[in-house]
């Protein structure tokens, strides 16, 4: 019960891995038949990851992962306000609000270190300032109105996770993107630059509808092992290089036209295509299956250990969460999330982000952030469920816990 860490590849995933390393294994760059196979099996599986975002296929490049995505958007979103300030900010009879200035980043308190580690090393380095917008304690949501009240004049970016890794808490993208484009119309007028919306949506391709129209985002991250794909993904540009300004971090061969060079990845980005039809084709289904399975597994542990020993730390009122994702504290001293997790036999599960395994018994700053306490947040167990976790799956999972708890209280 660990899928929000990773997640296996899909049978039909495997097959079309397999196919294109034996049957595409020529340069995508050359013209021979071979050369040709690869690249038109590239452009099938870009054409699937922009159909599961509601995207133009033109605006997906493909990369190694959720990191490179968040760090090539973080970079882009510097040199970007550089070139802005070079060429005078915005219209001709205004000076440049900005000059002499530092880039400016707003960001929530509980993003991927992807994105929360850049932007420290970034003002560290004093060569960008950053805001870290902290989380609602009464929704486990970044407030709209406090994401817009951290904008300066010299805010290049807002980046904004769709979904929390390990609350699950959906967060208002779509609210923010609509006030940020409101507000780019006034800077414009003012010669202000335009700040750019990016959404981190690697916790929630796969579990529900994502569509970058709706969510109104500049950029849009995808991470391919999160929705049984391989360990390789995309990033969304809206009007790549048109609209909206990329700047590469690498220099080589020109491929994916200079965006990303370096020989593609055919077998890998074949099988995150693959894996993206399959999202698009049966996302409702997952994502009620996943539902069902995790209500009667928070069902089944209150019932078990009893709702007051029992505390959900991702619910909170009006806020929607991810239909997979169950973080909960069983109260007790004795019961670190870590201490019942070894003691556990069958279940397999964390205590929160895989990247913060070197955490040890120190409650997660994401849900210290949200307003968990310290003594039920050091209590904290992450647990998410696939598309495949069964009801009985559920009940071995609960024994199994009921079990480690007995054994550390002394009972057994």
């Amino acid at each position: 019960m660990d899928y929000n860490a990773t997640t296996p590849l899909e049978p039909a995933v495997i097959q079309a891995v397999e196919e294109a390393m034996q049957d595409a294994w020529g340069n995508p760059s050359s013209s021979y038949p071979a050369g040709r196979k690869a690249k038109d099996i590239i452009n099938a599986a870009r054409e699937n990851v922009a159909k599961m975002i509601g995207a133009n296929p033109r605006d997906i490049v493909f990369t190694s992962g959720g990191t490179e995505s968040n760090n090539l958007v973080i970079h882009s979103a510097m040199k970007t306000f550089h070139e802005n300030k070079a060429s005078g900010g915005g219209a001709l009879e205004h000076p440049s609000p900005v000059e002499g200035a530092t880039p400016h980043f707003v960001t929530s308190t509980v993003e991927h270190d992807s994105i929360s580690l850049p932007l420290q090393h970034l003002a560290k380095e004093q060569v960008a300032a950053v805001t870290f917008v902290p989380v609602s304690k009464v929704s486990g949501q970044v407030e709209v109105d406090d994401v817009l009240a951290a904008v300066r004049p010299t805010t290049c970016l807002v980046t904004i996770m769709l979904a929390n890794n390990e609350t699950g808490i959906i967060m208002p993208v779509p609210e923010i993107s609509q006030r940020i484009a409101a507000l780019n119309q006034k800077r414009a007028v003012s010669g202000l630059p335009r700040v750019l919306l990016h959404t981190d949506a690697a916790q929630a391709l796969g579990k529900r509808r994502v569509d970058v129209e709706d969510l109104g985002v500049d950029f849009l991250t995808i991470v391919g092992h999160k929705f049984y794909g391989p360990r390789i993904g995309a990033l969304y540009v809206r009007g790549l290089g048109d609209l909206t300004p990329l700047y590469p971090m690498l220099f080589g061969g020109g491929q994916e036209r200079n965006f990303r060079p370096g020989t593609e990845n055919t077998p890998m980005i074949a099988g995150l295509g693959k894996a993206a039809e399959l999202v698009t084709a049966n996302c409702e289904a997952y994502e009620a299956h996943m539902r069902d399975v995790r209500d009667y597994l928070e069902e089944r542990l209150e019932a078990e250990f009893g709702k007051k020993r029992i505390h959900l730390n991702n619910r909170f009122p009006g806020a929607e969460r991810l239909p997979n994702t169950c973080n909960v504290s069983i109260r007790g001293p004795q019961l670190p999330g870590r201490l019942v997790l070894a003691q556990c036999r069958t279940l397999l599960a964390s205590v929160g982000a895989a990247c913060h395994s070197d955490l040890g018994d120190q409650p997660s700053p994401v849900l210290l952030s949200c307003g968990v306490p310290f003594a039920v947040a050091k209590n904290a167990l992450r647990l998410s469920v696939g598309r495949s976790t069964t009801r009985a799956e559920v009940e071995l999972a609960v024994q199994d816990l009921k079990q480690a708890v007995a054994r550390l209280e002394g009972q057994a």
